[in-house]
This record gives structure tokens, C-alpha cells and sequence, in this order.
């Protein structure tokens, strides 16, 4: 694939379906016993790529409102303002969005969270954040 093309293909809401889809793939390598998932190094390489799914979904959004790619946050801190400011009605949003932080990114990525329940519902509000953005 020739660089343009994926610079073309970069910020496109399908970009992030794309990360998603890859996390759920990355995802399904590691076992599950009493409910949890037995390979950690499984579970926080899918639990970075689905956070990045949502950080995916976001920029488009923000780019498609004339939000320049230089501007595009750069913290959690930042994506919340710019929700904020930029998303109506953004309470849910901004709900799975800290969901997504605290238990995939925090809990999963960095602190080796197995649980399978916490990270199913992290990847369900993954899913959530793209398809409320791709509405919009």
C-alpha cells in the first residue's frame, strides 16, 4: 500500500471499525478460564488498539468539523474539552469515552486488568464512541 493511499485512508471513520475489528481479532488469541483472560500480553495489546479505535473515531469527527489535524488533542484531558465544545449532547459520549479510558487504556493496557467482563464492556462502548460519531 503506497503511503498516500493510507494517509487518504487515515482519518476515515472506517479506519477506527478497522482498529476495533483488529482489537476483537487480538483479542480472541488469549483463553478465557473462570472468567478471565489467561494471556495478558493478548489482552493489553487489543485493550491499546481498541482505545486507539476510539481516539480514531474522534479525530475524524473533529477533523470532519474543520478542526485542524494540528489541533486534534492530544490528552484524555483534551479529547474531553474538545467534546465539549464541539459534540451536542455529549453525556454518553463522554461516559463511554471515560469507560474506555479508565478500563481499557488504564486498567487493561497498563495495569494487566483480565477480566473478561470489564473488558467485553470496554470494547462495547469502544463500539458505541464509533457509532455515535459515524452518525453524526
Amino acid at each position: 500500500m503506497s503511503k498516500a493511499k493510507h494517509i487518504d485512508n487515515e482519518y476515515n471513520i472506517n479506519e477506527a471499525y478497522r482498529y476495533l475489528s483488529n482489537a476483537k481479532e487480538t483479542l480472541c488469541k488469549s483463553p478465557i478460564e473462570y472468567g478471565r483472560y489467561t494471556d495478558r500480553k493478548y489482552v493489553s495489546e487489543a485493550s491499546g488498539i481498541a482505545y486507539l479505535a476510539a481516539l480514531r473515531a474522534l479525530d475524524v469527527y473533529l477533523l470532519n468539523k474543520g478542526i485542524s489535524e494540528k489541533q486534534l488533542p492530544k490528552s484524555i484531558e483534551g479529547y474531553g474539552s474538545f467534546i465539549k465544545q464541539h459534540i451536542p449532547l455529549n453525556g454518553k459520549l463522554s461516559a463511554s469515552l471515560r469507560i474506555v479510558y479508565e478500563d481499557l487504556y488504564l486498567g487493561a493496557y497498563y495495569r494487566g486488568f483480565t477480566s473478561v467482563n470489564v473488558i467485553k464492556d470496554g470494547m462495547q462502548h469502544v463500539k458505541k464512541i464509533i457509532d455515535m460519531l459515524s452518525n453524526c
